[in-house]
């Protein structure tokens, strides 16, 4: 009996330790790295993260010739409806799924704003997987409670006004889906 509960608590340990790490709590330092980060808006300007502090943003990796692409009107409502209330999107095109992502930064912006009416952030075009994986993306996906690799374009990173990495959504939940509408309400409000 005594060398069953030993195994059964050996198991539950194993798989403790080989559960993802969602949900962790982040240290201050962990927060304050989100906002350590600089980017190159699509216009080339450098732009720190940091500027986003005391806001909810939505970080969402985009092509312009994806499936998922009609995402935009979605991430421009979603914005629309909550800018005024302290909430943000920033948008990185990214070409590694599919070749997607084709255009200059000049054709990106020009694509979403003639589609898509687009009018939140969007960033110079970088790489969210792979070998050349830009240091933004390798911290949300590999340091934050929410790791793992992009699986496609428009997967989606919701960051708290103190830059706690607060949820991840996967590519096909839409933008103003009731899941993270909830979610940005919910941050909004603390």
């Amino acid at each position: 009996m005594t060398l069953k509960l030993i195994l059964a608590a050996a198991l539950a340990l194993t798989a403790g330790a080989a559960a993802p790490k969602r949900g962790k709590p982040m240290t201050t330092a962990e927060k304050s790295k989100f906002y350590s980060f600089e980017m190159k808006d699509n216009a080339g300007k450098a732009r720190k993260l940091g500027d986003y502090k005391g806001q909810v943003l939505l970080v969402v990796n985009t092509a312009s010739k994806c499936g998922l692409t009609p995402q935009y009107k979605g991430l421009e409502e979603v914005y629309q409806k909550y800018k005024g209330k302290g909430f943000a999107v920033a948008a990185f095109p990214a070409n590694e799924f599919g070749a997607q992502e084709p255009g200059s930064d000049a054709e990106i912006k020009n694509f979403c704003a003639l589609n898509y009416k687009t009018t939140f952030d969007l960033y110079s075009k970088i790489v969210v997987k792979g070998p050349n994986i830009h240091p933004l993306y390798a911290y949300l996906t590999k340091e934050s409670p929410f790791t793992g690799d992009i699986g496609w374009n428009f997967a989606k990173f919701l960051i708290a006004k103190d830059g706690t990495v607060a949820a991840r959504f996967d590519p096909k939940v839409e933008p103003n889906s009731p899941e993270i509408v909830k979610k940005v309400e919910e941050l909004l409000a603390n």
